[in-house]
């Protein structure tokens, strides 16, 4: 990656978590269009894997930028805690969502996934 997308990017990622978690929010909150034609059997759940997979990577990137006092484990239990909050304003602000416990479930593989890649791309040479 050029060396200057990749200093933007580290300058900005705090914001670009933060853009990523309101993202998320609005997204699981809104009325979504009603479902296309062509159905995948439970997109939903990978949908909530690869958001929350990308929420934890995005905040694990700030962690080692902004935040390195910060232990990964905090990371992890904050998106984790973020997952359960949204899906019980699904179900107690929406009347067109619901709350799912497979969601949570999903929305946890996201962020052990997001973990798994962050630490395989941020491992040091020596560690190899």
């Amino acid at each position: 990656m050029p060396m200057h997308i990749k200093t933007l990017l580290k300058d900005n990622s705090l914001y670009i978590s933060i853009v990523i978690t309101v993202l998320i929010t609005l997204l699981s909150l809104i009325k979504m269009p009603p479902k296309p034609i062509i159905e995948v059997s439970n997109l939903d759940k990978i949908q909530h894997t690869f958001a929350y997979m990308v929420l934890t990577i995005s905040w694990l990137v700030s962690r080692d930028v902004k935040f390195k006092a910060t232990p990964y484990v905090v990371i992890l239990v904050a998106c984790l805690v973020f997952g359960i909050i949204i899906e019980v304003l699904q179900g107690r602000l929406t009347t067109y969502r619901s709350a799912s416990l497979l969601d949570i479930v999903a929305n946890s593989l996201g962020i052990v996934l997001g973990f798994v890649i962050f630490k395989t791309f941020t491992r040091k040479k020596a560690d190899i």
